[in-house]
């Protein structure tokens, strides 16, 4: 028997196979084999089609199940994760009313900060632990304020990866830890967030019904089976946010440790053992997919928005056809800190470390007679590298424990370079496991069937990969080329 899990992203949907007996990685697919696209209509704006996903969806579990020989039969249960922070309405047909505006849309930030404003920031952060911000409820309240006639229409609202387990099953539901990513879970009363409800004039009907993010949820309906391949009846176990199953997937399940993923943004995710909160909302917190009020478990997010954006920028002007791992070979060749060079990434909409400054990427302190490609490369990694200990100092502030972290064998953190600054100033050792959302959703979905035990037996098979360590001997060096790159930040900042 097997189990599959999906991860469904803005760029792709990603689609895993796992042995139910070994809880080992069978296969994974990806659909497109290019990156889907984000449409913009206004500035600012980011949207996709719900149905995009479902297509690719359906063309995944097709080729998962062709390329490996089995039925649907085969599979025992099915675990969802996805993009955080995404609005899908749909009618009471369960027809979609527009497309999703999915995370990197930044339209609703200031129906958000009115709210912060309006309701009191000590009200909102002690309920939900964040400011109503660009998040799900705001964006909601841009279509009432907006749109009224489709906000006229819609009957429920949905997440992105409920909109897939409406699809899968024709059950329309969410789950606490989904509904705190939209701010809309009270930490306090252990419900659906009332006070901001009331405030945006929103009807609790609009709301989908509640369910564990892990345990039974739904099951494959016929229409579905047709669609997919997959069996009637086929457990759904599972769903969550793409930020906390990717903690869960590299087993970060309990107060005091550490995940931390480097892709288009950047992020690092800490689970305290009760409700805390930024004052200055720099950061935020969610209900892991282990929360309970018997015992706590809430996620702290860190994120940066300019992260491999900026990375993948600089390849795309300077050597768009060369492969990463040859970029990193040229950075190598260049000292710690880039002769001087610094590169501030933050070029991918207004970030929350700065309490939502839109300050935009920069090159400083170029010297047209020094400086070269591999300059720029190298940079670029520190640039991105600072970002993450900046953004990390805010943790420590709040009292999180960043000395262990655990990453992913993907994205960013391949980068020797990256990792190793990383870890040098934070004083972190970063350990690199070999594993995906994807199929951290899939073990997770085994849990919620009770094919395992809990997360221990599902995490067993888990293996660390790589270890990086702080470079003692050289972190002078890197401490005098990250402090070079905070003050040409602060500048940055001083005048936004």
């Amino acid at each position: 028997m097997y189990l599959i899990g999906y991860d469904i992203g803005s760029s792709s949907v990603k689609a895993a196979l796992v042995d139910a007996d070994t809880g080992k990685k069978v296969s994974v697919v990806q659909q497109p084999l290019k990156e889907m696209a984000i449409h913009a209509p206004e500035p600012g704006w980011a949207e996709q089609h719900p149905d995009t996903w479902w297509r690719h969806i359906c063309n995944a579990t097709k080729q998962l199940l062709s390329e490996n020989g089995i039925s649907g039969s085969d599979i025992k249960s099915i675990g969802i994760a996805y993009q955080m922070h995404g609005l899908v309405m749909v009618s009471g047909d369960g027809d979609v009313l527009r497309p999703s505006i999915i995370w990197c849309d930044s339209r609703a930030v200031g129906v958000g900060q009115r709210a912060f404003d309006q309701i009191g920031h000590e009200i909102c952060l002690r309920h939900m632990l964040n400011s109503p911000g660009n998040f799900t409820a705001s964006k909601l309240r841009w279509v009432f304020e907006n749109e009224p006639e489709i906000f006229q229409d819609c009957a429920k609202i949905m997440l992105p990866g409920d909109y897939i387990a409406y699809k899968l099953s024709g059950e329309i539901q969410t789950t606490p830890s989904g509904l705190s990513e939209g701010v809309l879970w009270d930490f306090q009363m252990n419900q659906p967030a009332k006070i901001l409800m009331d405030h945006y004039e929103f009807d609790s009907t609009i709301l989908p019904e509640i369910v564990p993010s892990v345990g039974l949820q739904c099951k494959v309906s016929a229409l579905a089976a047709e669609q997919t391949g997959l069996r009637l009846g086929t457990p759904i176990a599972y769903r969550a946010g793409d930020q906390p199953n990717n903690a869960m997937s590299l087993n970060v399940l309990e107060s005091g440790e550490v995940a931390a993923t480097g892709g288009t943004s950047g992020v690092v995710y800490g689970v305290v053992d009760r409700p805390i909160y930024d004052p200055a909302s720099r950061v935020n917190g969610f209900a892991h997919v282990n929360h309970s009020v018997e015992k706590p478990r809430i996620g702290i997010l860190l994120c940066i928005n300019g992260a491999g954006i900026q990375y993948g920028w600089i390849r795309k002007m300077i050597a768009t056809s060369t492969p990463y791992s040859t970029l990193e070979q040229r950075a190598a060749k260049v000292s710690i800190g880039s002769d001087g060079l610094c590169v501030i990434p933050f070029g991918n909409g207004a970030e929350r470390i700065f309490e939502s400054k839109d300050i935009g990427s920069h090159l400083c302190h170029l010297q047209l007679n020094r400086h070269r490609q591999e300059h720029l490369i190298r940079a670029t990694l520190e640039g991105i590298a600072f970002a993450f200990v900046y953004g990390m100092d805010i943790l420590k502030e709040m009292g999180l424990d960043t000395g262990v972290m655990k990453v992913g064998n993907d994205n960013l953190f391949q980068s020797a370079i990256f990792s190793k600054t990383i870890a040098t100033l934070t004083g972190a050792s970063i350990k690199m496991i070999d594993t995906t959302g994807a199929v951290g959703a899939a073990l997770a979905s085994g849990v919620g069937v009770l094919h395992f035990s809990g997360f221990a037996e599902a995490m067993a098979q888990l293996q660390i990969i790589d270890e990086v360590s702080p470079d003692i001997a050289n972190r002078e060096v890197y401490l005098e080329a990250y402090t070079k790159w905070k003050t040409s930040l602060d500048g940055k900042l001083e005048k936004s």
